[in-house]
C-alpha cells in the first residue's frame, strides 16, 4: 500500500465517520478460535459497552462518495468536499494492521452509497468475510448496513458482524422527505424486520444445535438526527420505543444535529443541539428499557418536551409526589426503581438487604445511593426527610446542592418559585 495514499484516505473517511454515534460493542460473545486474531473483551473511536467496559474500535467509511443529496449530511453529493475510497483489501489490511500495533479491538465500518444499495453493501460484507474467514479476525466487527439492500445480502452480513445497523435517520417520515428526499422510510423498515426475524430464528437454531453458525450475535441498533427538525421529544420517543417493543432493537441512538451546511431546511449554522438534550433522551430512554418506565410516564401532549434542568426520573417523581415517600423497607421493587437517585443495582441489593434488617439512611449511604435526590422520596424505617414540600422546593433544594456542596443555608421556606 501507497502509506502516504492510505493516510490521507484515513484521514479523509475517519473524520467523515464520526458524526455516526451508534458505535458500541455490547451484546457479542464471539470466542477467539483456532488461534485467531481479535478479541471481544475489553476500544482508534472508543465505545462504552452495557457493563461500562471502554473498547477502541477503527471507525472508519469505505467511502464518503454518496449519489444522495440528504441535506444534514456532511458527505452529500451537493457538499464541496474532499472525496475518497478505500478498496476492500485496503480496510482488511488497515483492520489487522492497527489490531496487531494493539490500537483497536475490532471494526465499526459503514460508507457513502455509491452506484447502488446493493453494490456499497456487498462491498462491506466482503470486508467482513475476509477477516473472518481468510484472516481468523475474531474481534468485534459492526457493519452500518444500508437502506434499500437486497435481503440475502443482509441475510450474509449477519454472518460475518456481531451488529448491524440501519440508520433510521430522522424521526418523522415527513421529516425524512424534507431533508433526504432520495431515501425512503420503507428501505429501514424492512431491512430491520429481515434481521429481527433472522435473529430470532438463529437464537431458536441455536438452542437446537450448539454449533449452528452465530447471527449478529450482538443485534441490530439505529440512530436519528434530533434538532435539525422540530420533532417533540414525545414523538423521538414514540418512535424509539416502537423500535424497543417491535423490532427488538438492542440500542437506539440520538445525534443531536450538528450544522454542516447552509441550507433553507436546517436551523442555522452556529446552532448544534445542546448537548443537555441528548442527555436528557438517553436517560430516557434508559428509563423505557430498564426501569419500567412508559413512554407517557416521561412525556405526554401536555408536555412533550424534556425538562432540560432535572433528569427525566427526577421530573417524573415531582409530577407524582402522592406517590411519595415510600418506605425502603416495604415498598415494592418496581416502585423503588423510580426512587430518583436508585438505580437498577442498588434497588436489588436494597431489596436483598432487607431481608435481614431494617435498611436505614446510613445502609443507604454505604450502598452508595445518591441519598441527595433520594430522601426527599423515601422513609427508612422512622428516618424520613419531610412530607410537606412542594415539588418547586424540592427542585429548587436538589439543584442548590448539585450547584454547591454547601447546603447549610438552604430552607423551603426561601425556595424560589
Amino acid at each position: 500500500m501507497n502509506s502516504d495514499r492510505i493516510t490521507e484516505k484515513l484521514t479523509i473517511l475517519a473524520d467523515a465517520a464520526k458524526y455516526d454515534v451508534s458505535c458500541s460493542s455490547s451484546g457479542s460473545n464471539r470466542k477467539n478460535r483456532d488461534k485467531g486474531l481479535g478479541t471481544t473483551g475489553n476500544g482508534i473511536c472508543h465505545a462504552y459497552t452495557e457493563d461500562g467496559r471502554c473498547v477502541s474500535l477503527l471507525k472508519i467509511l469505505l467511502t464518503n462518495v454518496c449519489i444522495y443529496d440528504c441535506a444534514y449530511c456532511v458527505s452529500r453529493k451537493s457538499n464541496d468536499i474532499k472525496r475518497a475510497a478505500f478498496t476492500v483489501q485496503e480496510i482488511v489490511e488497515l483492520t489487522l494492521n492497527f489490531y496487531r500495533r494493539n490500537y483497536i479491538e475490532g471494526l465499526f465500518i459503514s460508507s457513502g452509497i455509491f452506484t447502488n444499495a446493493d453494490y456499497t453493501m456487498e462491498r462491506l460484507v466482503l470486508i467482513a468475510k475476509k477477516l473472518r474467514t481468510e484472516h481468523k479476525f475474531n474481534g468485534y466487527i459492526h457493519i452500518k448496513s444500508i437502506p434499500g439492500a437486497s435481503e440475502d445480502i443482509i441475510k450474509e452480513a449477519g454472518l460475518y458482524a456481531d451488529r448491524l445497523s440501519i440508520n433510521v435517520e430522522m424521526p418523522t417520515e415527513k421529516s425524512l422527505a424534507l431533508l433526504a428526499p432520495d431515501k425512503k422510510r420503507i428501505d429501514m423498515i424492512t431491512p430491520m424486520k429481515v434481521l429481527k426475524n433472522a435473529i430470532i430464528e438463529n437464537r431458536e437454531e441455536k438452542k437446537l444445535f450448539k454449533k449452528a453458525p452465530l447471527f449478529a450475535p450482538a443485534g441490530q441498533s439505529t440512530q436519528m438526527v434530533i434538532g435539525a427538525t422540530p420533532e417533540t421529544d414525545l414523538e423521538i420517543l414514540y418512535l424509539a420505543n416502537g423500535f424497543y417493543k417491535k423490532m427488538q432493537m438492542r440500542r437506539v441512538y440520538y445525534s443531536g444535529y450538528v450544522p454542516v451546511s447552509n441550507d433553507y431546511r436546517l436551523p442555522a449554522i452556529g446552532t448544534p443541539v445542546p448537548m443537555v438534550r441528548e442527555n436528557r433522551l438517553y436517560q430516557a430512554d434508559w428509563l423505557l428499557r430498564f426501569y419500567g418506565f412508559e413512554v407517557q410516564d416521561i412525556v405526554n401532549q401536555e408536555n412533550p418536551l424534556l425538562d432540560m434542568d432535572i433528569d427525566p426520573k427526577l421530573g417524573w417523581a415531582l409530577r407524582n409526589l402522592h406517590l411519595f415517600p415510600i418506605d425502603i423497607n416495604t415498598a415494592d421493587y418496581a416502585l423503588i426503581l423510580k426512587v430518583p437517585g436508585i438505580g437498577v443495582q442498588n434497588a436489588k441489593k436494597i431489596v436483598a438487604a432487607r431481608k435481614f434488617s431494617m435498611v436505614t439512611f446510613g445502609h443507604l449511604k454505604k450502598l452508595g445511593i445518591a441519598l441527595n435526590r433520594a430522601r426527599y422520596f423515601i422513609s427508612a424505617g422512622n428516618e424520613f426527610e419531610t412530607k410537606d414540600w412542594l415539588p418547586a422546593q424540592i427542585k429548587h433544594a436538589i439543584l442548590s446542592e448539585g450547584a454547591s456542596k454547601y447546603k447549610s443555608n438552604f430552607s423551603p421556606q426561601t425556595a424560589l418559585f
